[in-house]
């Protein structure tokens, strides 16, 4: 089992930055799938970026350019970087990994604010 803590979540102005953190419970190398999900009020919870075990990265249109998905094997973390970030950013981000038997795994969520 992994367990997934959030943080790095917050009130921020727009055009601001954040940048998020995901911490494992455990190795992240045999991890078949990272990846940020964000969930508005009201809204279906939607994948931001995600990173493959070999480092593949991909992203949603609406951050494409503005979001940089990263691992870092030595500390167990997954982090999402989002630049210039706007009001339709507002929303709980969830960290979500899959297990080597394609088991899946959330963190709570750390809520994002951006405030016009």
């Amino acid at each position: 089992q992994v367990q997934l803590v959030e943080s790095g979540g917050g009130l921020v102005q727009v055009g601001a930055a954040l940048r998020l953190s995901c911490a494992a419970s455990k190795s992240i190398i045999t991890l078949k799938f990272m990846g940020w999900y964000r969930q508005a009020p009201g809204n279906q919870r939607e994948l931001v970026a995600q990173i493959s075990a070999g480092g593949t990265t991909n992203y949603a249109g609406s951050v494409k350019g503005r979001a940089t998905i990263s691992r870092d094997n030595a500390k167990n973390t997954i982090n999402l970087q989002v630049n210039r970030l706007r009001p339709e950013d507002t929303a709980v981000y969830y960290c979500n990994v899959a297990d080597s038997s394609w088991r899946a795994y959330w963190g709570q969520g750390t809520q994002v604010t951006v405030s016009s």
